[in-house]
């Protein structure tokens, strides 16, 4: 089995593609040891020491690593426990504790107005379309959560949490797109 690797636009975080599927449906972030019991394999990475981040996503899996962890080092540890894991088919979650989004796409932060229900439609389709998949390019995801007032709130997971370049992508990328396409978007901020 070959695991191929890729670096992400946060050079703290590394995309590992294993070939196969990770997640059927949905993605899943872990920012703490805590979060990855419920994944046999999220908790063997934290295990490691080092890491301080694992998503899966629909055929990834981002690893980040400690401030100051040199990933000569820390690659080829992570490698072989992916190696082990997908080589013997062991499920990703424990039972009981199966997969799926960590933060809902429709949780929003506060409750939203109903008159901006077509607004909030298009938005969500935005994000799902366009936004997702270049996200999941570089090892991350972003969630939507809620629209208030002409702004939108976004959670970045994965190797976009904590990413040097994610302001500037929210601001450069999404903030613009959304602007374009719907007009009554005034902001994107991060959540």
């Amino acid at each position: 089995m070959l695991i191929e690797t890729e670096t992400t636009p946060n050079p703290a975080t590394l995309k590992f593609l294993p070939g196969r599927p990770v997640m059927e449906a949905g993605t899943r972030d872990f920012a703490t040891p805590e979060e990855a019991e419920a994944s046999p394999l999220a908790e063997a990475l934290f295990a490691l020491g080092d890491v301080t981040g694992v998503f899966f996503g629909r055929d990834f899996i981002s690893v980040t690593a400690a401030p100051g962890v040199e990933w000569a080092s820390l690659k080829p540890d992570i490698l072989g426990l992916l190696l082990d894991h997908f080589s013997a088919a062991m499920p990703l979650f424990r039972p009981g504790n199966a997969g799926g989004i960590s933060v809902p796409a429709d949780d929003a932060m506060f409750a939203e107005d109903p008159e901006d229900a077509d607004i909030v439609i298009q938005i969500k389709e935005l994000i799902e379309t366009r936004v997702r998949p270049a996200v999941a390019n570089d090892g991350g995801d972003i969630v939507y959560r809620g629209f208030d007032k002409g702004k939108v709130y976004l959670q970045m997971q994965g190797a976009c949490s904590g990413c040097p370049s994610s302001a500037a992508t929210l601001k450069n990328g999404i903030e613009q797109l959304l602007k374009y396409y719907v007009p009554e978007v005034t902001e994107v901020r991060a959540v």
